[in-house]
């Protein structure tokens, strides 16, 4: 990509989408294509397509998806699996009748099988059943993946599809049913220190060991790929390093201020115990990530603060 490259980010609202736009702008791209979802319907062919037309993109970051928690995943899997489907039919289709020079597509750890080995390497996928809680999710980002592998073999493009850890950062999503871990701790600390609460309850035992990558560095591994890669397996984008659920609960119970007690019910499912990706494919090209997990939550809180005040 050269720097005048006129570069399109689908969904650049979002955690993911944001966090590419900023790491673009912070490396001098001055040429980057937005639209909201309200200016664009990705699921919409002719919209996609006379976007394309229009627009002219020649670098495409696909980072636009229907997200959210196990609850949604769980009770929408309809809505997940159709939507985004045709979002990633749409916009990959358009970028190869447009002649993009080069398309990553956003991929997600929980494409791989939910009992396969630790750490997980890339040609473990499709080789065991998934999560049954968010397969319908899963299985629409692995058809991604297929698609611009597909493309690459029959037509020679240049798509790439990458696989984030567990993502954490600005403009990650704060709700009290459909958050991840991360956010979903900072409120409980948050209104606990707030309420003067004498402890806070956290499901399971605390053991399960997980893998979290703040949003930027991911976004720099991104940009990275895109100057760097052109193969067409998948590449794993993660942090190396392992935390367990109680360690995580206690830094962020530092960064917070919060200085009750914390509680596990363990009578509670504890989820898989240990979750880590492999990211010696992408070290090995040159990259690794730059924040440490106790920055990153502090900046993360700070994030939250801020929300919560505009509110």
């Amino acid at each position: 990509m050269e720097k005048d490259s006129r570069i399109y980010v689908a969904g650049h609202t979002g955690m993911v989408g944001s966090a590419i736009v900023r790491c673009l702008e912070r490396n001098g791209y001055h040429n980057i294509i937005k639209r909201t979802h309200k200016e664009l319907d990705l699921t919409d062919q002719a919209e996609c397509e006379k976007f394309f037309r229009q627009e002219k993109p020649e670098y495409v970051f696909l980072a636009a998806a229907k997200v959210g928690g196990i609850h949604a995943n769980n009770t929408y899997p309809a809505d997940f699996i159709t939507e985004n489907l045709l979002i990633e039919c749409n916009v990959i289709q358009s970028a190869f009748k447009n002649n993009v020079k080069k398309l990553m597509f956003l991929g997600s750890s929980c494409i791989y099988p939910k009992l396969c080995p630790q750490p997980i390497k890339e040609e473990y996928l499709l080789t065991g059943p998934l999560e049954p809680t968010n397969e319908a999710y899963a299985i629409a980002k692995i058809a991604g993946i297929k698609m611009c592998q597909s493309y690459n073999k029959q037509y020679g493009t240049r798509y790439i599809s990458v696989m984030p850890a567990n993502l954490y950062g600005i403009n990650d999503r704060f709700d009290e049913n459909n958050s991840h871990v991360i956010p979903a701790m900072i409120i409980k600390f948050h209104k606990a220190k707030t309420e003067k609460l004498p402890f806070v309850e956290l499901w399971g035992t605390g053991k399960p060991l997980r893998e979290f990558l703040y949003v930027d560095d991911m976004a720099e591994a991104c940009i990275y790929l895109m100057q760097h890669y052109d193969g067409s397996d998948p590449v794993n984008i993660g942090s190396g390093q392992e935390i367990s659920i109680r360690e995580l609960a206690e830094i962020i119970r530092d960064v917070v201020g919060y200085t009750g007690e914390v509680v596990f019910d363990a009578t509670k499912p504890d989820g898989t115990p240990r979750r880590i990706l492999d990211n010696s494919k992408i070290t090995a090209m040159g990259w690794k990530p730059k924040t440490d997990i106790r920055e990153g939550i502090k900046m993360e809180y700070e994030y939250y603060l801020n929300m919560i005040q505009k509110k």
